[in-house]
């Protein structure tokens, strides 16, 4: 964790460019600078950690900001992975989620092995209760 407690943290999102970038490298789906100019500052919080200038993770939580919430983007710089940062990312983020209101549904969709960080931040299965589904356009 030393070098995660080296990390400047910044309440805020990336740039486009940055965040394009990012998405990729971390093995994310792409997305177009439309979206991202239009997405990016309509999030409900954003987190971003910097080595001094680069990125080297992020996360952001998007929603209606008073019922519904998702935690997304959560992505670590390949190079940087296994050095605590995903934990920086998660620890910062469920700060902000303990201060939305109550009762809320916050959600979030883990792929692959993501979900044991998941579970470290109190996020459990919805399945046998629900199934996530989506619609990629």
């Amino acid at each position: 964790m030393d070098t995660a407690e080296k990390v400047e943290i910044r309440h805020e999102s990336p740039s486009v460019e940055q965040y394009l970038a990012l998405r990729v490298e971390a093995g994310l789906s792409p997305m177009s600078v439309e979206g991202a100019m239009t997405g990016l500052p309509r999030s409900c919080y954003a987190v971003s950690l910097y080595e001094e200038d680069m990125l080297v993770g992020m996360g952001r939580v998007i929603g209606d900001g008073g019922c519904f919430f998702q935690v997304t983007d959560i992505a670590v710089k390949p190079s940087r992975q296994g050095r605590g940062f995903g934990k920086v990312i998660m620890g910062e983020i469920r700060a902000f989620l303990d201060t939305v209101p109550n009762p809320s549904y916050i959600s979030l969709i883990a792929d692959g092995k993501a979900s044991k960080l998941y579970d470290q931040y109190g996020f459990v299965p919805v399945i046998p209760y629900s199934q996530g589904m989506f619609l990629r356009r």
